[in-house]
């Protein structure tokens, strides 16, 4: 049999052939493998802050869940040992009956699955501490902040993708920009989309600071194992921070991205 050296050694075996990360004889092929990794390189950054909730409930929200492997893996090793729960929002309706139909399968009891998509959900949920958002696509990761800005959660985890929005602003503008100096930064299309994705993030990252979060930002895994790398934690030290916000108008003024204020600055 093929060393399974990549699960922990608490981990249910039968969950994770549940969620096709294992075959039935418990082995694991290169596109699982990069995907566990992915999942406990993130567990490792979700663990210490669960961790501060010792003896205190708290509730994790996971948007765009998808078949909810970051939910099922981080309930399994951490959350069923401690006073927390776990909700994941998933807009897919067969994924959610998947998800509801695994979790009474295991019998985890605090663990649930909505079919919502992150607007909405900010109306059915009443609590929400901690927040994360997996690979959620283009403007869901800034619907993901917004959800933790409006509950005042206190931790925020994301790893965005697809960043388009911006990158579509951008491209709208250049022709009028040309003579700008800055526009060299995304004259090319290649540039205008690798720009457009870290000025989106820049934007996010200013945003978290200026309603009063500590940002840090670092990859996640190997670029071998995932081109969507970029990893934001934000800690919610529940103080304002006024320059991030004139520093988000200056970006937005200077890139002709005005019409995007809204986005950035609209809590």
């Amino acid at each position: 049999m093929e060393k399974t050296y990549e699960i922990r050694p608490d981990q249910s075996i039968e969950l994770l052939k549940e969620l096709h990360i294992l075959t039935r004889d418990q082995k694991l092929n290169q596109d699982s493998r990069r995907k566990l990794k992915q999942i406990y390189h993130l567990t490792n950054f979700i663990e210490p802050i669960i961790q501060t909730y010792e003896n205190k409930s708290f509730t994790l929200i996971d948007h765009g869940a998808g078949k909810s492997y970051l939910g099922f893996i981080l309930y399994d090793l951490i959350i069923k040992n401690t006073l927390g729960k776990i909700i994941g929002v998933e807009i897919n309706d067969e994924l959610v009956n998947k998800s509801n139909q695994l979790m009474q399968k295991f019998k985890f009891s605090n663990i649930s699955f909505m079919s919502q998509d992150i607007a909405s959900s900010n109306e059915t949920i009443k609590n929400a501490e901690i927040v994360t958002a997996l690979h959620a696509c283009d403007t869901a990761t800034d619907d993901a902040i917004d959800f933790a800005l409006q509950k005042n959660a206190d931790w925020l985890v994301v790893i965005p993708c697809c960043q388009a929005e911006v990158y579509q602003h951008l491209k709208k503008n250049k022709s009028k920009n040309l003579n700008h100096h800055l526009v060299e930064l995304y004259r090319h299309g290649i540039h205008s989309r690798e720009f457009g994705s870290l000025l989106t993030n820049i934007l996010r990252c200013l945003k978290l600071e200026y309603y009063g979060f500590k940002v840090t930002v670092t990859e996640l895994v190997g670029w071998e194992h995932s081109m969507k790398n970029e990893i934001i934690i934000a800690e919610n030290l529940r103080q304002k921070k006024p320059s991030a916000g004139d520093r988000i108008e200056k970006l937005l003024a200077d890139f002709d991205l005005s019409e995007l204020q809204s986005r950035f600055l609209n809590i």
